[in-house]
């Protein structure tokens, strides 16, 4: 097997914008707004095609299907019975994201799906008045804001935070949140899940009708006890570990030059936040652009060579 990069597909949003072909460069199918880039998914609700190599023009999906454990690693493969474990996107935030809650893995299980919904948000650019909703503040009890998400009057209940460029905030599933105002522009690393309940969506039409709610699925999933975890790590590039979670492990690559990445017994994913690189493996080399990802396969080594921040993504 050799590393593979995957198509991202896009998707329209009604807080979505433009700046995933204005920052990132991204090329999207047309002038519409469009609030996320999956990358590497193999989720039934937008598959990636490999772009590379003898396997161009496969769906991610189904190369797995045929050489799933060589590619994730048997170790992982045997953990997540086959199944696929983290999705990763970009996201552009331009307007307000709906008041949201994921699951966990338990309750997803309940309702047939494979995983629930734990990610992260690295925060690539934000606007100044970029302000985030991260819980339910402490002193809030279950039945009031029971009574209150009836009527949907949500004021004072969460906790509200101005976030910034190279915030990674940690969203663990029941973990209530949204955007409140100004733009994001965000790398997301998730569980391959696409399980979002909405609470509140701030009365918007979207094509004239209001997007559905799950009031009694947020509620059965709002976990009262989480509290904010934000880090910042813009000035901070020293550090390699951003974030050892049970989901997996971020670290960042300073590169400046050359860089060897060694094989190891499962895969990894790299992706450029800041500039570009060559990538060599075999005598074959490609570029990885700026907000591209590499998906590196169980046992493959890399030859990396430019100036870059890379993000690495280790599955646990």
């Amino acid at each position: 097997m050799y590393p593979l990069k995957i198509a991202p597909v896009f998707k329209k949003k009604i807080w979505g914008g433009r700046a995933l072909f204005n920052q990132l460069n991204k090329k999207l199918p047309d002038e519409g707004l469009y609030g996320e880039s999956w990358e590497a998914s193999v989720h039934p609700n937008g598959m990636g095609v490999v772009l590379n190599g003898s396997f161009s023009g496969l769906l991610f999906a189904d190369l797995l299907a045929d050489y799933g454990k060589e590619i994730i690693g048997e170790r992982l493969w045997q953990k997540y019975n086959g199944q696929f474990p983290l999705l990763l996107k970009f996201l552009d935030i331009n307007d307000k994201l709906s008041l949201q809650v994921h699951p966990d893995n338990n309750y997803a299980l309940k309702i047939g799906q494979s995983f629930g919904k734990a990610e992260c948000w690295y925060i690539i650019s934000a606007s100044p008045d970029a302000k985030v909703v991260m819980g339910i503040k402490e002193d809030i009890k279950f039945e009031y804001f029971a009574q209150q998400a009836v009527v949907q009057n949500f004021e004072g209940l969460f906790n509200e935070i101005l976030v910034k460029d190279g915030d990674l905030v940690v969203i663990p599933p029941g973990m209530i949140h949204g955007t409140l105002a100004g733009s994001l522009l965000i790398f997301e690393i998730q569980q391959n899940s696409d399980l979002t309940y909405r609470i509140y969506d701030f009365d918007r039409l979207d094509n004239g009708i209001k997007r559905t709610l799950h009031y009694q699925e947020s509620l059965e999933n709002i976990n009262f006890s989480l509290r904010p975890n934000i880090c910042n790590f813009k000035n901070n590039k020293g550090q390699k570990i951003l974030l050892d979670w049970e989901y997996f492990l971020l670290s960042q690559l300073v590169i400046s030059g050359s860089y060897f990445i060694s094989s190891i017994d499962v895969l990894r994913f790299y992706t450029s936040i800041e500039g570009t690189v060559s990538v060599s493996y075999n005598n074959n080399t490609f570029v990885l652009h700026k907000a591209e990802v590499l998906v590196l396969p169980a046992f493959c080594s890399i030859d990396i060579y430019g100036d870059a921040l890379l993000f690495e993504i280790l599955p646990y």
